[in-house]
């Protein structure tokens, strides 16, 4: 029954425990966990994708995004710039009220991917040296809230994609990797 408990964690178990009023909690310590790292995470990201679109929080804005754009080889850099910028900005939302929790992680991925084939990836592994280290971390944690679940301090809490799991990170990885495969190979 132990077993049967630990690999089936959703399963509530059949007798109450000692303390327990009969009542589920509101959240739990990892419920509550998951809230601050999707708040963190995803009120960041959505910022970074503020400053490529409006040039909020000292960020340069739609047009000098657009040039940068069109310096690594996306060409006209403007829909670029947009898609980018509305990747980071709604996915970022998405993840931060745990809302679509595998498509918002799916957009991040998308644009992390993008980011190293272009930009990091030729530096090497470490920021310092203006590699890979941040893109992957970005990519790695919004795969990883795919896959755990937005928790029950979430949007997502009343839906079947809101308790994570592996489809719901195939889902993520797969549709960030094809969207960034598509933009890459225009």
């Amino acid at each position: 029954m132990l077993i049967k408990r630990i690999l089936n964690r959703s399963a509530p178990s059949s007798r109450p425990a000692a303390h327990s009023t009969g009542r589920e909690p509101l959240a739990t310590a990892a419920d509550c966990g998951l809230l601050l790292l999707r708040l963190a995470f995803g009120l960041f990201m959505a910022g970074h994708g503020a400053q490529k679109l409006f040039g909020l929080f000292g960020g340069d804005g739609l047009t000098a995004t657009a040039r940068g754009f069109e310096a690594l080889g996306y060409r006209p850099g403007k829909p670029f710039a947009v898609i980018a910028g509305l990747s980071e900005l709604l996915g970022g939302l998405g993840l931060a009220l745990g809302l679509l929790t595998p498509l918002a992680a799916a957009a991040l991925i998308g644009v992390m991917i993008n980011a190293m084939a272009t930009v990091t990836g030729a530096h090497g592994a470490w920021e310092a040296d203006g590699g890979v280290e941040f893109n992957v971390c970005i990519a790695v944690v919004a795969l990883s809230v795919a896959a755990i679940g937005p928790g029950r301090l979430s949007a997502d809490r009343l839906f079947p994609w809101g308790r994570g799991g592996w489809a719901e990170a195939a889902v993520a990885l797969g549709l960030g990797g094809v969207g960034a495969a598509i933009t890459l190979g225009i």
